[in-house]
């Protein structure tokens, strides 16, 4: 291996290494990220590390040398190519890898790359992130010379995702990967599919020429909501960069956002499983918890994060997951990782298997008023001491706090939200209420909390409510 490497401080985080390509992040990193995890693979008595890449103008070159890297330190790769991350997620179980590196940026602008890393079936947790950096810094790796090997894992992929998916029905359907990962594939996924299926920015291209690959947010929505529209379509489907997230259109053109299309998901399997618990993360309305605890489950409200939501998953045997920003988690007939293509298909069961169409569904549930996810820029450097001045304020005022991530601050009018990304610079924030008068009291509520605390509250008005 070559001489101790030291990241950029912006580039590690606890479960995965983002940054800018050519700013913050090289193949330097790439190889020293490859041989840092066979490295630990190593030590664990694995011989192989599958590796794949989502569709980025530099994600096959960061592929190369992460392969490189992990073959000098003595470690197999298996190289799986392009494809969307829950494939990757995939392979590492189909082939038995002993861990798994996906060269992704995932919802991120273009210049933007990174790497999501597995150790055995799991997402990195942070004490393993430590030893990486560790080795790197070290260099301490372990050595030796093993060829690449080139495995297909497609096929099988595919094969799964239909084989357990279930009931499916005729439906017409809309798909949008937004020149993402999810398009190396979807043509074969859709043949396979009943009912009749119109598809948009299929091509693979890491510029996003249609739109910015992330469905948490409406404007990368409209592509799918005109398609749904004009084709008159039942419902439709949206994906980010690497496809691990899923966005949803109803036949109306409404977005259905993902605390709702949860509530729908959890109703089949608990008829299958009553007192099963449903984990959904702190942005998740209300509204969700309620009808999990109505249809006979257990909502179990966790930490905003995939790693942490998988991990939870696990530790308590729930058959389902999900969070806003639209990674869903099945451990029922699936294996327990967040896949957007089989959260599609899980959707057209569950309305099957419901006998309702989607927006019926969302007619149904209960209406509450509340923004989408708003960020506020804040240096990563401050953004948890803020985090730590409204809990210790809150405290003091002895509200009704939920602490486990962030503060989620419930009173007469409704509830807020507010905790630091896990991602960005950024805070991030969520209110709800019953109707607008009292969203409106609740914004206002936590705008003068922001603004005593030399935090800008105007993107709080800035957002566009939904019902929910």
């Amino acid at each position: 291996m070559a001489s101790p490497h030291r990241f950029h401080p912006s580039v590690v985080r606890a479960n995965d290494i983002r940054g800018v390509v050519g700013r913050t992040l090289a193949e330097a990193d790439a190889y020293a990220i490859g041989g840092a995890v066979a490295t630990i693979v190593a030590g664990k008595g694995e011989t192989t590390v599958a590796i794949g890449r989502d569709g980025r103008t530099h994600s096959a070159s960061l592929m190369d040398a992460a392969s490189r890297g992990v073959a000098d330190a003595g470690i197999k790769p298996l190289r799986i190519g392009l494809g969307p991350s829950p494939m990757l997620y995939f392979a590492v179980h189909h082939l038995n890898a002993g861990g798994g590196i996906m060269v992704t940026g995932s919802h991120n602008p273009p210049e933007y790359n990174g790497f999501k890393l597995m150790i055995g079936q799991q997402v990195i947790d942070a004490a393993s992130m430590a030893e990486l950096v560790r080795i790197v810094e070290q260099n301490d790796y372990a050595s030796g010379s093993k060829p690449f090997e080139d495995h297909s894992v497609r096929d099988a992929y595919i094969a799964a995702l239909r084989e357990r998916a279930g009931n499916l029905g005729e439906r017409i359907c809309g798909w949008d990967p937004g020149n993402g990962a999810v398009g190396a594939l979807l043509k074969e996924v859709l043949d396979g599919l009943p009912g009749k299926h119109h598809a948009i920015n299929v091509a693979v291209d890491g510029r996003f020429p249609a739109h910015h690959p992330d469905p948490s947010e409406v404007k990368n929505l409209k592509d799918l909501q005109r398609l749904v529209v004009r084709e008159h379509c039942d419902v439709g489907f949206a994906f980010d960069g690497d496809g691990d997230r899923l966005g949803i259109i109803d036949r109306k053109g409404r977005v259905v956002w993902p605390d709702q299309y949860l509530a729908l998901l959890a109703r089949p399997i608990l008829k299958a499983t009553p007192g099963a618990s449903i984990i959904a993360d702190v942005k998740a309305s209300d509204a969700l918890f309620s009808t999990i605890e109505k249809a006979g489950g257990h909502p179990l409200m966790w930490k905003t994060g995939h790693a942490f939501i998988k991990r939870k998953l696990k530790e308590t045997g729930a058959p389902l997951a999900g969070e806003m920003s639209g990674h869903v988690f099945f451990a029922d007939r699936w294996f327990g990782f967040d896949d957007a293509l089989y959260a599609a298909l899980r959707i057209l069961d569950a309305l099957q298997s419901e006998g309702i169409e989607m927006d019926a569904f969302l007619d149904s549930l209960p209406v509450k008023v509340n923004t989408p996810e708003i960020r506020i820029d804040c240096p990563d450097e401050l953004k948890f001491s803020i985090i730590n001045e409204v809990h210790a304020a809150q405290k003091s005022a002895l509200a009704d706090m939920i602490d486990i991530d962030g503060v989620r601050v419930k009173n007469a009018d409704g509830w807020w939200l507010l905790r630091a990304s896990n991602t960005q610079p950024a805070l991030v924030v969520r209110c709800e209420a019953d109707d607008q008068a009292a969203l409106s009291r609740v914004k206002r509520d936590l705008g003068r909390l922001l603004s005593r605390m030399g935090v800008d509250e105007s993107p709080l008005f800035d957002g566009i409510e939904q019902a929910a």
